[in-house]
């Protein structure tokens, strides 16, 4: 196939002994998961159940090391410098890579959850403290980022191979950033929307923004957010309706 995209998923935001009943039907269709770590949702359990149904599934294991804020569920901007930033990722790092050495597995990738995602996305301090705390643990790794971003250009800076993030279910400023959660269209819920703007944001590199202009924009990989109510049904119809449109799904750790 001429394109080809990773689908990928944030999960493991339970917690307990339990892993969310999504996670279960989500891993059948994604190929990457993002594993929360217990900064912002997550806990010893939940992950290494989350980490044991992925490589069952065989989806490729990444960290989603978020800002320490549970309340917030790490969508919350906190005033942290670079130096903390480099810290909290390595740690998380440091959490998961435990649970999947205990599998006898590897990591495939890193993306930033929520608040800590986004702020790097517009801050070069903080992107670039994340890519070295991501470098510096293991330069093999693949760090994710919202699409042309500071963030992929840190990990392109320091040698990291990065992937291009877009959103299935989130809607687009024209300056490329995704609309607030606080707006009332941030959300997409319909898939078949959903399915329209990935298409073209993968065969065309572009995305409507809210205000009708087009905005230019890479998409090595597809996030559906494990938590939204429309994750599972998302998850279901997006993978067969690329393979219409002539776009092959599969781990980005197979062809980045």
């Amino acid at each position: 196939m001429a394109f080809v995209v990773d689908l990928n998923c944030d999960m493991g935001e339970s917690f307990g002994a339990y892993v969310m009943g999504n996670d279960t039907a989500i891993l059948e269709t994604i190929t990457s998961a993002n594993i929360a770590c217990g900064f912002h949702a997550g806990d010893p359990s939940t992950m290494r159940r989350t980490v044991r149904m992925a490589f069952e599934k065989n989806v490729g294991i990444g960290v989603h090391p978020g800002l320490h804020d549970v309340v917030g569920f790490g969508r919350r901007e906190m005033a942290i410098s670079a130096e903390e930033a480099f810290d909290l990722v390595v740690y998380q790092i440091g959490a998961l890579y435990g649970f999947v050495r205990a599998e006898g597995g590897r990591l495939q990738h890193v993306k930033p959850h929520g608040a800590l995602y986004n702020m790097a996305a517009v801050n070069r301090d903080l992107s670039d403290s994340i890519a070295e705390a991501v470098y510096k643990v293991d330069p093999e790794l693949i760090l994710f980022g919202l699409a042309g971003s500071e963030l992929v250009m840190a990990g392109e800076r320091i040698g990291l191979k990065v992937a291009h993030e877009v959103f299935a279910d989130r809607t687009y400023q024209a300056d490329g950033s995704l609309t607030s959660r606080r707006e009332a269209n941030a959300l997409i819920t319909d898939p078949e929307a959903a399915i329209r703007q990935i298409v073209r944001m993968v065969k065309e590199g572009k995305v409507r923004a809210t205000n009708g202009t087009d905005v230019t924009m890479k998409a090595d990989t597809i996030c559906i957010h494990g938590d939204g109510k429309t994750a599972v049904e998302f998850a279901r119809v997006i993978p067969g309706a690329l393979k219409r449109e002539g776009i092959g799904v599969r781990k980005i750790g197979d062809f980045l």
